[in-house]
């Protein structure tokens, strides 16, 4: 039923504006639209963002990822945008320059201005 359905990812900000700067000119997503507690951005081939102002609240998890040809370059593009990385040294996963391998995969994940846990992946 949902299978031909568009997922839309959709993370909880504190500071819309802040959110706004954040994954409009830092990460560059496309603006789509914007509502009075919301924003939509729009990435590769249809995906989309949502962030809605809400009261603080944290995953420790990712909340989305972004599927990239070219992880070095991502990374070196967003940390010279001032992303700073999440470097993992202990248990199964561990980065170098950032970024893991997964299996045939390799990915790396940064926070938010809130906290929110983003990804790179490649593979």
């Amino acid at each position: 039923m949902l299978g031909d359905a568009k997922a839309v990812a959709t993370i909880p900000v504190v500071d819309l504006e802040q959110a706004k700067q954040f994954y409009g000119e830092i990460l560059g997503l496309r603006f789509l639209w914007e509502g009075p507690v919301s924003a939509r951005y729009g990435a590769g081939d249809g995906s989309e963002l949502s962030i809605f102002r809400r009261s603080p609240t944290k995953a420790d998890h990712t909340v989305a990822h972004f599927e990239v040809a070219d992880i070095e370059t991502a990374v070196r593009e967003l940390e010279s945008r001032g992303v700073a990385f999440i470097d993992y040294t202990n248990g199964p996963l561990q980065t170098t320059n950032h970024i893991a391998q997964l299996g045939p995969a390799r990915g790396a994940w940064f926070h938010d201005p809130d906290g929110n846990v983003l990804g790179l992946r490649e593979g």
